[in-house]
Order: C-alpha cells, then sequence, then structure tokens
C-alpha cells in the first residue's frame, strides 16, 4: 500500500533541473519537451521529490512506461505504485485501459521483474536487439 505522504502531480517547469539529475536517458531539451506534454510525473514526499515517471503515448492513449525512478532510500515505500496510479488515472481520462511498461532484461533485473508482477503487469513479448548492444526487452501490459 503507497505510503499516504506520498503525492503526485505533473512535473513543471520549476522541476527540469531535478527530472535531469534523476532520469539518466533524455537531455535538457527533451525533457522540457515532455514536461511541457505535460508526460512526466513526480513524486514528493513531505515536499521533496522523491520520485519520477515519464511516459510516452501510444496511439495517442496508451501510456507506455519509458522511465520509473525512485530514490534508493524510498524505494519499497508505495511511491512506485503510486506513480503508476496516477499514470493509469490518466489512461482511463484518454478512454484507455491499459498501460505497456518494459525492462531490458540483465543480470540483476530480479526487482524491476517483481515489480511489474506485484502490480499486475503480465509479461506479453520480448523483443531481441532492439538496439545495438543492448539484452532482450520484455513487454508488460496492466489492464
Amino acid at each position: 500500500m503507497p505510503d499516504s505522504k506520498v503525492a503526485v502531480r505533473e512535473a513543471g517547469e520549476a522541476d527540469l533541473a531535478w527530472c535531469l539529475s534523476i532520469d539518466g536517458h533524455l537531455d535538457e531539451a527533451a525533457l522540457h519537451l515532455k514536461i511541457r506534454a505535460r508526460e512526466i510525473l513526480v513524486a514528493h514526499s513531505a515536499g521533496v521529490p522523491v520520485g519520477l515517471l515519464r511516459f510516452d503515448l501510444m496511439w495517442s492513449a496508451v501510456p507506455f512506461i519509458a522511465q520509473l525512478r525512485v530514490l534508493e532510500t524510498y524505494r519499497r515505500q508505495g511511491v512506485g505504485q503510486a506513480l503508476l496510479r496516477a499514470v493509469e488515472e490518466r489512461a482511463r481520462a484518454r478512454g484507455s485501459i491499459a498501460v505497456i511498461s518494459s525492462i531490458a532484461l540483465g543480470s540483476d533485473r530480479t526487482a524491476a521483474l517483481g515489480w511489474h508482477e506485484a502490480m499486475g503487469f503480465e509479461r506479453f513479448g520480448d523483443v531481441k536487439g532492439m538496439f545495438p548492444g543492448e539484452q532482450t526487452e520484455a513487454f508488460f501490459v496492466k489492464i
């Protein structure tokens, strides 16, 4: 059950530097565009940002979780679950009943696989060699 102290909201311009520090994949310009598109959610605990969920929209309605980051000291406290619930609400508002996610499979992906299972995701397929030099990508859906 998520910690009742966790609040999730859409990222704003004031969150840009923090998003840049935790995202790890997109540069400042790309994150700025995602914030303007309202496709980044930030979780706060006691007013401090502790987690980020960045998503893309497939078919203009179905959120694909492109990035989910929770500060290590806040893991296993319901932050990821609160972020997932918020993106599910946005999906329903767009008429979608699903959320899609993926993870690159590697040597230590047990926690990520366990989280997806615990949150009710079902694995629906794998893609090998999607990007040069990367492992298999496992895809999940939650309906």
